[in-house]
C-alpha cells in the first residue's frame, strides 16, 4: 500500500471543510416547533335554580305599583313558592287580601285563569327607606307644632307606623291632640288642625272666579280649622257652604 502524504493533501482538507462551513452558515435556521395553542373553553354553568317565574314576576310589579305613591327607595322581594313546584298558573292577575298592607311581610293572591281558574297565594317582603320625622323635644297636648319641631331619620317605612310623617309640610297649622315624648316618630294621627274660625266669628266670604272676585261677609256657624269645610250664614239668612282658608276668609265652594 502506498504511504499517504498528508502534508500534500492538508490544504485540500482545509479547503473542503472552508466551503462546507460556509455552506452551514448560509443556509437557515429552523425555527424551533411551537405548541399550537389551545382555545380556552367556557366555564360550565350551573343551572338557575329559580328560572324567570311570570307569576313572581307579575307580584312583584303589582306590588311596586302599590308603593308608588310612597316617598323613599322601595324594594320588593317574592319568596319562591314551597312545597314543590306549583301547577302552571295561567294570566296570573294579583290582588291583595282586604285591608292588607302593601308593604312589610305581605301575602299577595293570585288568580289563575285557564279552563279550571284557581287561587294561589304567594309572600313577599316590600320596603321602603325613607326620611320620616320626630318630635325635636317633648310636646304637650294642644301645643302648636312647627317644623322647627321635627328632627329627620331614616328607616324602612314598613317597620314604623303607618301615619308616620314623610314631610314637614304635614305639620304646619296643627296642634297636638296627646303628649308626644322626645324622639318619637311624629304621627298625623297624634295631630289635628289648630281652630282657625269659631262659630258666631264674622269672616269675609269670598266668591272667585277665572277673572273676579266678590267678597260679602258672614257668620261661621261651627269651629272650623283651616283647610275645613264649615257652613256660613250670609247677611240675607242663607247659608251656604265654604272652605276656610285663613282665621278670617272663607272661600265659597
Amino acid at each position: 500500500m502506498k504511504k499517504i502524504d498528508r502534508a500534500a493533501i492538508r490544504p485540500a482538507l482545509a479547503l473542503l471543510a472552508g466551503g462546507v462551513l460556509s455552506a452551514m452558515a448560509g443556509a437557515p435556521m429552523a425555527a424551533p416547533a411551537q405548541a399550537a395553542p389551545v382555545a380556552a373553553q367556557a366555564p360550565a354553568q350551573a343551572p338557575n335554580p329559580f328560572p324567570e317565574d311570570p307569576v313572581r314576576a307579575s307580584v312583584e310589579q303589582f306590588l311596586l305599583r302599590q308603593i308608588a305613591g310612597l316617598p323613599g327607595k322601595a324594594s320588593v322581594q317574592v319568596q319562591p313558592p314551597s312545597g314543590g313546584r306549583a301547577p302552571e298558573c295561567v294570566s296570573p292577575d294579583p290582588f291583595l287580601p282586604p285591608g292588607a298592607s302593601p308593604w312589610g311581610r305581605v301575602s299577595v293572591g293570585v288568580r289563575c285563569g285557564g279552563e279550571r281558574p284557581w287561587i294561589r297565594y304567594m309572600q313577599a317582603r316590600v320596603s321602603v327607606l325613607s326620611d320620616y320625622y320626630v318630635a325635636m323635644r317633648a310636646l304637650g297636648p294642644g301645643e302648636p307644632v312647627t317644623p322647627a319641631d321635627l328632627e329627620v331619620r331614616q328607616g324602612d317605612l314598613s317597620t314604623l307606623p303607618k301615619a308616620v310623617i314623610t314631610d314637614p309640610a304635614q305639620v304646619v297649622g296643627a296642634v297636638t291632640a296627646n303628649r308626644i315624648a322626645a324622639g318619637s316618630p311624629m304621627r298625623s294621627d297624634l295631630l289635628k288642625k289648630s281652630i282657625a274660625v269659631k262659630s258666631g266669628q264674622t269672616v269675609t266670604v269670598a266668591v272667585e272666579g277665572d277673572a273676579f272676585q266678590i267678597s260679602s261677609e258672614g257668620k261661621v256657624l261651627a269651629d272650623a280649622a283651616i283647610g275645613n269645610t264649615v257652613q256660613i250664614r250670609l247677611r240675607n239668612g242663607q247659608v251656604v257652604s265654604g272652605l276656610v282658608r285663613s282665621g278670617d276668609t272663607v272661600v265659597l265652594q
